[in-house]
């Protein structure tokens, strides 16, 4: 069994749905690792990690929509707003989403699934630096 990692920095313009998938799969595919199991891990609490599709940009649109309704930025329920009227939307996005997910290593390829992307989910308004770990576990 052997361990590998590595970091991947992500530059955001803002909130939306980035998509890193090429990025984890290159990185997958030259480990030198067959079979295992890759982690991904997003080292902040306004910004999050997701598999969802990644052939019709639509649905991108459609989640930030929905996630607009949900939590909206200054919403008098929320006393943390250090940062701004995003700044507790923020974190309940990422509450609400995940900051880490898991993805099968098989014949040495991440095993997405056919339409499957990943996604660097900035819930920022402001530009940012995001640091994503990436851990694989096999052989």
């Amino acid at each position: 069994m052997q361990q590998k990692t590595h970091q991947l920095s992500i530059s955001t313009q803002g909130r939306k749905l980035y998509d890193i998938t090429p990025q984890v799969i290159d990185w997958a595919k030259h480990s030198g690792l067959r079979t295992g199991l890759i982690t991904l891990f997003i080292q902040h609490t306004s910004a999050s990690l997701l598999i969802n599709e990644n052939y019709d940009r639509d649905v991108l649109v459609d989640l930030e929509a929905f996630f607009n309704r949900l939590v909206p930025d200054g919403d008098p329920l929320f006393i943390h707003t250090v940062e701004g009227p995003d700044d507790m939307p923020a974190h309940v996005r990422t509450a609400l989403t995940q900051t880490h997910l898991s993805i099968p290593l098989v014949d040495g390829k991440a095993a997405l699934g056919h339409w499957q992307g990943v996604f660097l989910y900035e819930h920022r308004h402001v530009a940012s630096s995001r640091r994503v770990i990436l851990h694989l576990i096999g052989e």
